[in-house]
């Protein structure tokens, strides 16, 4: 009798394990096909946007740098996409200018192609720079505007006028750091700009601010410079608002958002 309760509770065990491994993979092959939709559903949308192409269209962005004296400017980057074989088509007098860009925007068509998940192989790039001042230097700061600009020309999508952003672009997508980040700032708000993206950790600036101190000794007065840290902030010093972003995904929601 007692053999007969054990074979059957082993049973009811046997039964009970079997439905419950059941219900699992079910749940599981259930979240693995909504997972490959979301993603077809995703390619999709990028790849008709870009099939859709029958001519030659233009984004147009304002990159902020520095020239040689130190001095913030804003100029115009245009990309442009056609159809063709792959190919980067640059249009930059500014031949030191373009010789720091080059790299940026190698690193540029990468990323816009693995984030849209568009083949550039079947679309040529078109790159060019208006009112660029030959004075001005730092062109791998424009690496994170050069990608926005090529992900907004492949989607065909307008971007938001009244942000700017200075970065460099790495591989993987996220924005390095640049120098010059208060005068870039002053650039962009004399254009009419509100808003300035900048990488994570340049929102505030450090500055040593050269302090004189002196004391008298009988007939004589030594004095010595020390230099006191300053932390400033970016966004209250120029008078615009300046955020800081990780990578171009978190850059896109913000040219993308309303007017």
């Amino acid at each position: 009798m007692a053999r007969k309760n054990y074979n059957s509770k082993r049973l009811n065990k046997i039964i009970f394990s079997s439905i419950f491994l059941l219900i699992v993979a079910t749940l599981a092959i259930l979240v693995y096909i909504n997972i490959l939709d979301f993603e077809k559903e995703k390619t999709v949308v990028f790849a008709s946007n870009a099939s859709n192409l029958t001519e030659e269209r233009f984004v147009k962005i304002y990159v902020p740098a520095v020239d040689n004296e130190g001095k913030g400017v804003a100029t115009i980057l245009k990309v442009g996409i056609k159809r063709g074989d792959g190919k980067i088509l640059v249009d930059i007098n500014n031949i030191l200018f373009w010789i720091d860009t080059q790299q940026s925007i190698q690193t540029a068509k990468k990323v816009a192609q693995d984030i849209t998940k568009v083949d550039l192989s079947k679309f040529d790039l078109v790159y060019s720079l208006e009112n660029l001042n030959a004075s001005v230097v730092g062109g791998p700061s424009a690496g994170a505007a050069l990608t926005i600009a090529t992900i907004a020309a492949i989607e065909n999508k307008t971007l938001n006028p009244k942000v700017m952003i200075t970065g460099t672009i790495n591989p993987d997508g996220t924005i390095g750091a640049v120098g010059g980040i208060i005068p870039k700032a002053q650039a962009a708000k004399e254009v009419g700009a509100t808003m300035l993206l900048v990488p994570v950790g340049q929102g505030t600036q450090i500055n040593y601010v050269p302090e004189e101190k002196c004391e008298k000794i009988e007939f004589f007065t030594f004095c010595t410079i020390i230099y006191k840290k300053k932390v400033e902030d970016v966004g209250k010093s120029v008078g615009i608002k300046v955020v800081e972003v990780k990578d171009v995904i978190d850059a896109l929601k913000y040219f993308y958002s309303e007017f």
